[in-house]
């Protein structure tokens, strides 16, 4: 049986201001090649508050109609006692955040993710200001 082995890498976007989306699926399966994992586990954790991963289809109108969801979800000018505390406008950014998620478990298989034909990985920044995102990826599996 094979040995299982773990990489780490760093996966670096830099974002405008929110919502935006960007689809991050060609680089993590260029980390997946580079370390010639076949079959196995990627997990993927956006790090920082304002910042979500989740799949969809990366097409202009599903792009469009999740930022529109997005902030009917939590909408920026509503009342958030973050802002209360904090004045800094981006009370909507966190609970955006919170609500999509900050990380992604997927599987590898042949050495690519396990994604439907039409489904990509995506990264959000929710904040009021254009970010550097940062993205931790681990992947564990076996050559």
């Amino acid at each position: 049986m094979p040995a299982v082995i773990q990489h780490t890498a760093l996966l670096t976007v830099q974002m405008d201001t929110g919502p935006d989306i960007r689809d991050v699926t060609a680089e993590l399966d260029r980390i997946i090649r580079e370390h010639d994992i076949r079959e196995g586990t990627l997990t993927a954790t956006v790090v920082g508050s304002t910042g979500s991963l989740t799949t969809i289809e990366y097409e202009p109108g599903v792009v469009a109609d999740l930022k529109d969801a997005i902030e009917r979800l939590a909408p920026r000018g509503a009342v958030y006692a973050h802002e209360e505390a904090w004045h800094d406008g981006n009370g909507h950014s966190h609970v955006q955040a919170a609500l999509l998620g900050p990380s992604l478990h997927l599987p590898v298989r042949e050495g690519r993710l396990r994604l439907g034909t039409w489904q990509q990985v995506v990264v959000i920044n929710h904040d009021n200001r254009p970010r550097r995102r940062p993205i931790e990826v681990t992947v564990v599996g076996v050559k």
